[in-house]
């Protein structure tokens, strides 16, 4: 039967035509309704059908056109683990079979907030008991809103689909705090240079150094081009990272050559175990540059300072010293120049000392025209 009512009473719509199958939920407690619509929806993948024997292009369900994104562009995703994530979630919630051209402004709206509603990690608890919190909403525009706009763009551009019922993204995305740009104190920094472990040590010197993301710091030796005096990397949103290898930092990382074949940044294991054995070297990972991150940062005192406030101190540094924001921009791989204006604060004291000299020079002016009328007159 592909026309039957649910536990709620409401018809749903479910048959395979060709090969090609359909399920939809027909939102209404009308039979005849419901079955309006089966007709309608054999007739339009009739005409699909059609279409795809003449164009050799017939319509996109979400388990080929992502399947499609994840070859082309996902899979070199610097955190493409995250990616397919994002993309097994989207897929279990809305349905593989699905049709992009059939995805509309309150399937997406449905679907934030289904997002919006998950728990950080998963958990209902933290460890001291106390009720975890929802993620916040710049991860459910990361991983949710966003993955989906990326995909209806990249069908658009490259493949040539159009979709004239596309959601309207923008009502959909969560508004999220503005960033903060926390500066480390000559204090602080002090006291994470004494509690870091020393095998970890030259690690979080080249985050400082650099400004580099996290994930960023994970070199390999073949990111490293000491010729052209440059590290290029693969970035957030599988773009390529630059930054050049200054006077510091080759004096950072030479000594770290021979640690390991491929990876620069090691640590020393402390305790024979898991595969591993005491006092000899493994790469740096992504997880145990979190663990560590969080462990000194607790042991010198430290509060209020995450690893991606090093990126922020660094920024505004080097506003502060060259006064040149398209140049921090370059430094931190912004891609749009707004992300970092949120730096031009350290400004301020600038722009009240250029006002300030203004000032000045225009309380000046009434004293010297009337000085240089007079010798213009006795002249004539």
């Amino acid at each position: 039967m592909s026309v039957f009512t649910n536990k709620k009473g409401i018809y749903q719509i479910d048959f395979v035509l060709k090969g090609h199958r359909v399920q939809r939920n027909a939102e209404t407690r009308n039979r005849r309704e419901a079955e309006a619509l089966e007709k309608t929806l054999r007739k339009e993948l009739l005409a699909d059908i059609e279409q795809q024997k003449a164009a050799g292009k017939g319509p996109l369900t979400l388990d080929i056109a992502f399947g499609r994104y994840w070859q082309e562009v996902g899979q070199h995703h610097a955190n493409a683990a995250d990616t397919w994530r994002d993309i097994a979630r989207l897929i279990g919630r809305l349905g593989k079979n699905t049709r992009l051209d059939q995805i509309t402004d309150r399937d997406v709206a449905e679907l934030v907030a289904w997002r919006a509603s998950h728990t950080i990690g998963g958990k209902t608890v933290r460890k001291d008991g106390s009720p975890m919190p929802c993620i916040s909403s710049a991860t459910v525009n990361r991983t949710c809103t966003l993955v989906l706009k990326n995909l209806f763009g990249r069908a658009k551009r490259v493949w040539r689909y159009s979709f004239p019922n596309e959601p309207i993204w923008r009502d959909h995305l969560l508004k999220e705090p503005q960033e903060r740009t926390r500066e480390l104190h000559d204090h602080e920094a002090e006291a994470l240079e004494a509690a870091v472990r020393a095998d970890y040590a030259p690690w979080l010197e080249f985050a400082r150094l650099t400004g580099l993301r996290r994930r960023e710091t994970l070199l390999r030796w073949r990111d490293v081009n000491w010729g052209a005096k440059q590290i290029t990397i693969m970035g957030k949103g599988g773009r390529k990272v630059t930054t050049p290898i200054t006077e510091a930092v080759r004096f950072l990382l030479e000594p770290l050559k021979g640690h390991h074949p491929e990876w620069v940044f090691t640590y020393t294991a402390m305790k024979t175990r898991a595969g591993k054995v005491r006092g000899q070297r493994y790469p740096i990972t992504l997880e145990g540059a979190k663990t560590q991150w969080r462990r000194t940062r607790e042991k010198a005192g430290v509060v209020d300072f995450r690893f991606h406030d090093i990126r922020h101190d660094v920024g505004t540094k080097l506003l502060r010293a060259t006064g040149n924001v398209k140049l921090v921009q370059r430094t931190l791989n912004h891609a749009d120049i707004k992300t970092t204006l949120r730096y031009a604060h350290v400004l301020d004291d600038e722009v009240a000392a250029g006002l300030e000299a203004l000032a000045n020079r225009r309380r000046k002016v009434p004293e010297e025209v009337p000085a240089a009328a007079k010798t213009a007159k006795a002249t004539n």
